[in-house]
């Protein structure tokens, strides 16, 4: 049922085939020369290709038919309109708004678990899941310390973390002081670029960037999300990082305070780092656990079972033992040590697995450091920081034989997927809040709907008389409208984590490279069999997608102006 509920998300494609192709049944004419959804007529001998270039082709294959006659364009274009938005609203049945299962697993690449050996982990955000109680107390703490340590005005006293704010996977230009969503084609999406908390007009984000949405590729984020100018966030962490940012320059500009943009990113950065190096984060969450550490039983579920199935597990994260242990004693149990073939801890990650300087060092039971040369990694032992290519040597741990679970895309999965063939899962805990949103019955509709409208736009463009181009000119408005719905339906500033608009985002585009599959928590791994296949859907390519509801909806192929390019032929 697992495999089923992961595979359910196909079914709004073929219900919107079967909307799109209704419209066009009654109308013979909208396929001439096919009996009905590309089938030739019985009576209809089949043409050479050459033959059929050199001969009058008669009607274009999928032109758009014309208006009645005696009936003008407008009437014709509103009765198209009205067509479509019965169709959609009638088949969509009710039980399409609970396709996705957001314990699912879903994959990017082909991954048999039968073929996994050894399963490593990440600690924070992978294994450890945390309230979001936890994001205030960031927010506070490094606002605390800009006012106090760096002197900036106690007026940021009066700023609080605002849950929602901002999402994972935007990025921020420096020099501009501009918090933007970016899609994977390196283009702002108009209408989420802020400068502080408040929104930066479209005009005024195009003129900033030289009359374009673009981002030049010199300009963005290198391999680990770090530009020249422009920062990417990633991980979780970062999301009390955006909101401060946004809370200091909003106070700055609404005051009239003058400032280098470049310094105050760097004392934000600074401020938001002390909170985690200092280990002020650490205590919080050592002092209250059960407040701040979620799901910690399902957590010793996962291990357990892996174990019995006689897997190998392993454990590097950037956080120092005294933490970690702590963690994993109140979510799997004291002997939580005795599960793992090895703990690497305080990694470094991403330098741990790209610098071979660092040689492991061991630490005893309570943490202190240990002066004996590490020739073996032994089971159940602490290490600390090293690297991985004297780990790849000491344990032989090689390639697709590995699987290893991370929530940041650069520093967790990014290298070992690209450079040591490693297979990678990415936790995305934003994964199980957006597709709740998406089985929504409103999500659900407004999306088969603006999928509609975008077809009708593509095909009905050919008619340019004045009161055409009207109509066509409200339907564009009505899309924006539509979109901007959908948008705000996940974050009223910045929309989906995953896509902007139609295109996917940024992080999308990083999600699908540097990972096999990706799920909400760890314990979505419980859903399925240690032997299960994922097997990654085949979406199809623009070139592949005839059947796609916005090619569908008003003809049977997307050649609107075939009759008037066949002179070119």
């Amino acid at each position: 049922m697992a495999a089923l509920r992961r595979g359910s998300g196909a079914a709004p494609r073929l219900l919107a085939v079967a909307v799109s192709c209704q419209s066009c049944r009654p109308k013979a004419s909208q396929c001439p020369g096919d009996g009905g959804h590309g089938q030739p007529r019985d009576h209809q001998p089949a043409a050479t290709g050459r033959a059929r270039r050199g001969a009058d082709p008669g009607p274009a294959a999928g032109s758009q038919p014309l208006p009645a006659e005696g009936a003008d364009t407008k009437t014709y274009l509103w009765a198209r309109y009205h067509e479509m938005k019965k169709l959609v609203y009638d088949l969509l049945p009710p039980g399409v708004c609970n396709l996705l299962n957001p314990a699912a697993i879903y994959a990017n690449n082909e991954i048999s678990l039968g073929d996994v050996e050894i399963y490593g982990f990440d600690y924070d955000y992978t294994l450890a899941q945390y309230s979001n109680l936890l994001h205030s107390m960031i927010f506070n703490t490094a606002r605390d310390i800009l006012i106090e340590q760096f002197k900036y005005p106690e007026g940021l006293g009066k700023y609080d973390y605002i849950p929602g704010f901002a999402i994972r996977g935007l990025h921020y230009d420096v020099q501009k002081s501009l918090l933007m969503k970016i899609d994977a084609f390196h283009y702002v999406q108009l209408g989420t670029a802020y400068r502080g908390l408040k929104p930066v007009p479209d005009e005024e984000v195009i003129e900033l960037y030289g009359g374009t949405q673009h981002i030049p590729l010199y300009q963005m984020s290198d391999f680990y999300g770090k530009g020249p100018s422009l920062k990417q966030f990633m991980d979780i962490f970062s999301l009390p990082e955006m909101t401060l940012l946004s809370s200091v320059i909003d106070y700055f500009i609404t005051h009239g305070i003058e400032f280098d943009q470049v310094h105050l990113y760097k004392d934000i950065s600074d401020a938001i780092r002390d909170v985690h190096v200092k280990g002020v984060m650490y205590k919080w969450i050592e002092k209250d656990l059960e407040q701040y550490i979620l799901h910690g039983d399902e957590i010793y579920a996962v291990l357990n079972r892996l174990v019995n199935h006689k897997k190998k597990l392993f454990l590097i994260t950037n956080s120092p033992f005294s933490f970690v242990d702590k963690g994993m004693k109140h979510m799997v149990g004291k002997n939580w040590r005795d599960l793992f073939d090895m703990v690497i801890v305080q990694a470094d990650k991403p330098n741990f697995f790209t610098d071979r300087r660092k040689p492991f060092r061991k630490l005893d039971d309570k943490g202190s450091l240990q002066w004996d040369k590490i020739n073996q990694l032994e089971k159940g032992k602490i290490y600390k920081e090293g690297n991985l290519f004297d780990f790849l040597r000491l344990t032989g741990w090689r390639g697709s034989k590995v699987l290893y679970f991370g929530d940041h895309l650069y520093s967790d999965l990014a290298d070992l997927m690209l450079r040591h063939g490693w297979r990678t899962g990415a936790i995305v805990p934003e994964l199980e809040t957006e597709i709740r949103i998406i089985n929504t019955e409103q999500y659900m509709h407004s999306l088969t709907w603006q999928q509609a409208l975008t077809g009708l736009l593509e095909r009905m463009q050919m008619y340019q008389d004045a009161e055409s181009k009207q109509v066509l000119l409200e339907w564009m408005k009505e899309r924006q409208e539509i979109r901007s719905l959908t948008k705000n339906l996940f974050n009223p500033q910045f929309g989906s984590i995953f896509r902007t608009f139609h295109n996917p985002t940024y992080f999308s585009r990083r999600l699908v490279r540097f990972s096999d599959i990706y799920m909400a928590s760890i314990s979505c791994l419980l859903n399925y069999d240690v032997n299960f296949t994922f097997y990654p859907r085949r979406t199809p390519l623009q070139h592949e997608a005839p059947l796609w509801m916005d090619q569908l909806c008003t003809g049977c192929m997307k050649t609107p102006f075939l009759e008037e390019m066949v002179h070119i032929r």
